[in-house]
């Protein structure tokens, strides 16, 4: 591209450094790319991200490679930033939210103490909501249901593209073992921990993984507190701070398998403090696989809040064993079976697909039962169930 010069050649692709634009400079890491989605976004601000500079300042650019601010004061000043500081258009919510590194009872001013690191809390993730970037309010700590205080970093939070009322994190886990036990000397790379160890100790004893968590407000959040995406086998290059951070965030895939459907993607660091540089790695999930109702061959039951839905079909995304089975019922708000849609009516569902339709015996179609408060029984055995949907299609598969 020819933008920058870089140790005396402009032959390079760099679009982002710390040099000054106008009156504004700003870090050239820790920044976060983000197509707009607002149908209001101007032509020259397609492409936006925040950079650190004594805070968060929003940048803006026409095709992601050519940039300039849109304020010369950070926005947000409240916080640690020193990581991934993430914002997007929220196209359900009509309204911009951003997500940054946050020490819960205040923040330590940088530099840290490297071998004490004691902040005056705890490692978190912030949220706010604006209209155009520059102007914040509904600052607010995220708040978790059913999980304790942990350390967390990145918090890559983004809508589910499918399901877009779903805002789905991959936050990193900080984890510091504190002492040097048998178990941490006998983890990869042995030598080389002892020796991050001699300028923090934590540098040495502190392992790194991703966790899943899933909200519906943007604040509370739903966090599974076993792992998602644990440190792995033990080999070179794993089971070191910084191993498992989740790039922000999925992307849609195919197969390597002929005939299977699409898959995600997602991308996590390796090989930290390793070397030259890191590596990054590749993981596949099924769609919408992030975690399932599962029922073992003895069987089991879920039914659902009310719901009220759109559409004629309902179809699911599932598995089960060759042996396993599913059946589905459509329940009135007393818990009775809707005439047509009871167990007994359920076509017997099995197979491994992203979606099928229910049968029951009169057919596919629920329209009937659209825009009407119902419950849906499910009924499964040495299986497991993604999700299910209500789609609008004019023939039956």
């Amino acid at each position: 591209l020819g933008l920058f010069d870089f140790q005396g050649s402009k032959a390079n692709n760099i679009v982002m450094t710390s040099d000054k634009i106008g009156n504004v400079s700003a870090d050239g890491g820790h920044n976060a790319v983000f197509k707009d989605e607002n149908p209001d976004a101007s032509s020259d601000a397609r492409y936006k991200a925040f950079r650190l500079s004594n805070g968060l300042i929003p940048y803006k650019s026409p095709d992601g490679i050519h940039w300039l601010p849109m304020s010369e004061a950070p926005v947000l000043k409240d916080g640690a930033f020193d990581s991934q500081n993430l914002a997007f258009w929220d196209v359900v919510r009509g309204e911009y939210r951003a997500y940054w590194r946050y020490f819960t009872g205040g923040v330590t001013p940088m530099p840290y103490d490297a071998k004490t690191w004691k902040p005056s809390g705890v490692r978190a993730i912030r949220t706010a909501t604006s209209k155009d970037l520059i102007h914040w309010n509904m600052q607010a700590d995220l708040k978790y249901e059913d999980s304790p205080a942990e350390e967390l970093y990145t918090s890559q939070i983004k809508p589910y593209y499918r399901a877009p009322h779903l805002l789905i994190g991959f936050p990193a886990r900080y984890v510091d073992r504190g002492t040097w036990s048998e178990s941490t000397r006998a983890l990869p790379d042995r030598e080389n921990r002892e020796w991050r160890g001699k300028a923090a100790n934590r540098y040495g004893t502190v392992v790194t993984e991703s966790l899943l968590m899933a909200s519906r407000d943007g604040v509370t959040f739903k966090r599974w507190n076993e792992a998602f995406l644990r440190p792995g086998i033990e080999r070179p290059g794993t089971w070191a701070y910084g191993n498992q951070y989740i790039g922000w965030s999925m992307v849609e895939t195919k197969s390597a398998d002929e005939g299977a459907p699409n898959e995600l993607s997602l991308y996590a660091t390796e090989s930290y403090w390793t070397g030259n540089s890191s590596a990054l790695r590749r993981y596949t999930l099924r769609l919408d696989g992030f975690v399932s109702v599962n029922a073992p061959m003895s069987g089991g039951e879920l039914i659902t809040k009310p719901l009220i839905f759109t559409g004629n079909k309902l179809v699911l995304n599932f598995s089960t064993s060759a042996a396993g089975n599913m059946y589905v019922e459509i329940q009135d708000m007393d818990g009775n079976a809707l005439s047509g849609y009871s167990l007994k009516e359920c076509m017997e569902i099995y197979g491994d697909t992203i979606e099928r339709e229910v049968h029951w015996k009169n057919g596919t179609d629920v329209s009937a039962l659209a825009g009407k408060p119902v419950r849906l029984r499910f009924v499964l055995k040495d299986a497991d169930l993604f999700s299910f949907r209500f789609i609008k299609l004019n023939s039956t598969l």
